[in-house]
């Protein structure tokens, strides 16, 4: 992509690890989620996803004790108000709790999105959405009976009846999301877990936001189906060199570019000119973060500083232009490509993350794109999406659009083969309600049922009432320096502005689906007591109907009422900070 924007959905490596931003000031980021309880002198490592960002999973807490009254892996109670009690939660009867005794034979040929509500509403197969949180597909059990989120991190401190975390989780640093999934399916409470909820002779299946061919391998040795496209498929899809020239198959063209090796800011030049790309320049390589690994080059000096990252390998070279970047998520199914609603990105902003382009949420709103430009953007999507089939490609990706505010043409930014950070936007749309949320297009094609549905038709609503929906989330990251053990936190719930313009809480939530205004917001907590934060760290995520930026005629900017939330999160946040004695050399020896 032309902007220089952490990726969506947050790529493994777009957060430097712990130890290198409290390198800065001189104390050691190890001790980043290890527990409070812990003695701090001696040589600690990272806590899980204490390397990584945790914006596309995550949370805080380790008890995975059920609430009163809720028995791990069956329905919770239902009162007479037709609402589930669990630790305080009011709760729909949604999809998850319909007993199984009401469930009529199982349909295998589905026509219409009627049979694919009755099919999810009562499934008998199990669902496991696994990560480091539950974020991206938080509220999808509202839809599909039988789903459960396996978490490394629990912001509803046990009290959310689909949620399990293990309670034996060692100190220890990850590097990737990959790693946190791995480590999350080979443990034996989720192994027990999984086993408890899935009946004999019935595989279970396993969603997740990253994975790799170490996945596969585990999913395969314990019986359970990975439904998701094969991670040497998706490596492949992922590089930027290889979605622009399938784009470029399908009539789904980047902005101007070449794709070549140079070795020279001259040989730069030269074949930029020759291709009329000038010299104001965009260069990505094939993989990896946009906000790290795509340079603004228009000088020597440009070309001198990045020099090191690009020699020696194929690169995409376009042209710069004055863009507005959209997202939008869609699945291709056998019956065709769906597209989702088109939203826009929070992007570097510093009341937000200390990362200049670092992406740190999304919206959606009537006017992200006129009829004409969306119907377009809408087209080149569905033509990549086709051709992704044809690669053997099926299920979910997200698409990066461009928008050339000089000339109005449309571009093909990137491809996110997997879930995404907008997933969570995507699901609570009014399509989503209408019909179903995009991701249970993806659920079937992993199924055992055979789809007859018109994706024509589902387009065309999709597109006309993605023109009513007001949403917007922001994942909030600790923006100072240095390492500070967590004392206070926000909880997880439902928030809202009383008469005296405070944010206050108001009561526990399960998700953000309860909304009805813009008085109110849902937060979800991800560090909490006894965690550790530093530079960097995802502390929680803002999810408000309403927007959160305001239009300037010279791009976007934060609203006052989003300062305002911002803010108000974070001074619900008390911390001690660690400092190193004097003398003190490694992790040993740090202190409160």
């Amino acid at each position: 992509m032309t902007n220089n924007k952490d990726q969506s959905g947050v790529d493994s490596n777009s957060t430097p690890t712990p130890a290198q931003d409290a390198a800065e000031s001189g104390v050691s980021a190890a001790l980043a989620g290890t527990r409070a309880s812990e003695p701090v002198d001696q040589d600690f490592v990272s806590p899980p996803t204490g390397a990584i960002s945790l914006v596309d999973h995550r949370e805080a807490e380790d008890t995975d004790q059920p609430a009163q009254g809720v028995v791990p892996g069956r329905p919770a109670s239902v009162d007479e108000s037709n609402q589930v009690t669990a630790g305080g939660y009011g709760v729909g009867v949604d999809a998850k709790y319909v007993p199984s005794s009401m469930a009529g034979p199982t349909r295998r040929v589905l026509r219409n999105v009627s049979e694919v509500r009755h099919f999810f509403r009562v499934n008998d197969t199990p669902v496991f959405f696994v990560g480091a949180t539950p974020f991206n597909l938080l509220g999808l059990d509202r839809w599909v009976r039988n789903l459960s989120y396996i978490s490394f991190y629990d912001g509803w401190d046990g009290a959310h009846p689909r949620i399990f975390t293990p309670k034996n989780k060692p100190a220890r640093e990850f590097e990737s999301g990959e790693d946190i999934n791995n480590w999350l399916l080979r443990h034996h409470e989720v192994r027990a877990l999984i086993d408890s909820r899935t009946p004999q002779g019935t595989r279970p299946k396993i969603a997740l936001v990253f994975f790799n061919e170490e996945t596969e391998e585990i999913c395969e040795e314990l019986g359970y189906d990975l439904i998701l496209p094969k991670a040497q498929l998706r490596e492949m899809l992922d590089s930027k060199l290889i979605t622009t020239r399938l784009g470029n198959e399908v009539g789904a063209p980047s902005v101007p570019n070449i794709l070549t090796t140079v070795d020279s800011w001259d040989a730069l030049k030269k074949e930029t000119t020759e291709n009329n790309l000038g010299t104001d320049l965009v260069v990505q390589t094939a993989y990896g973060d946009s906000g790290k690994t795509t340079f603004f080059i228009n000088s020597e000096e440009d070309w001198d500083e990045y020099k090191d990252e690009i020699v020696g390998q194929e690169v995409k070279v376009m042209k710069r232009i004055n863009n507005f970047p959209v997202a939008v998520e869609a699945v291709r199914t056998d019956a065709g490509t769906i597209v989702g609603p088109f939203m826009t990105e929070l992007t570097g902003y510093p009341e937000l993350t200390p990362y200049r382009g670092g992406w740190c949420g999304n919206e959606t709103f009537p006017d992200v794109l006129d009829d004409e430009t969306r119907a377009i953007a809408s087209d080149m999507v569905r033509r990549l999406g086709d051709r992704l089939g044809e690669e053997g490609y099926m299920g979910f990706f997200e698409v990066d659009v461009l928008i050339d505010l000089d000339t109005k043409d449309v571009y093909l930014g990137e491809l996110n083969p997997r879930i995404s950070g907008a997933t969570s936007i995507t699901q609570v749309t009014a399509g989503a309600y209408a019909d179903v949320p995009l991701f249970l297009f993806h659920l079937l094609q992993y199924m055992d049922v055979e789809l007859q549905l018109d994706v024509d038709e589902i387009n065309e609503r999709w597109a006309e009432l993605a023109a009513v929906d007001v949403w917007s989330q922001a994942v909030v990251k600790e923006i100072s320096p240095g390492v500070a053990r967590i004392d206070k936190a926000p909880r997880t719930g439902q928030y809202f502005v009383d008469a005296d313009g405070g944010l206050v809480y108001r009561r526990p939530a399960l998700d953000w689906h309860q909304l009805q205004n813009s008085s109110e917001v849902f937060f979800m907590r991800i560090y909490g007591p006894g965690e550790f934060r530093w530079k960097g760290a995802d502390l929680g995520i803002i999810v408000s109907i309403g927007r959160l930026q305001r239009d300037t005629g010279n791009g976007t900017a934060l609203s006052i009422r989003a300062k305002h939330l911002i803010e108000s999160f974070r001074d619900m946040y008390t911390v001690t900070p660690l400092v190193r004695p004097a003398g003190a050399k490694g992790s040993a020896g740090l202190k409160a």
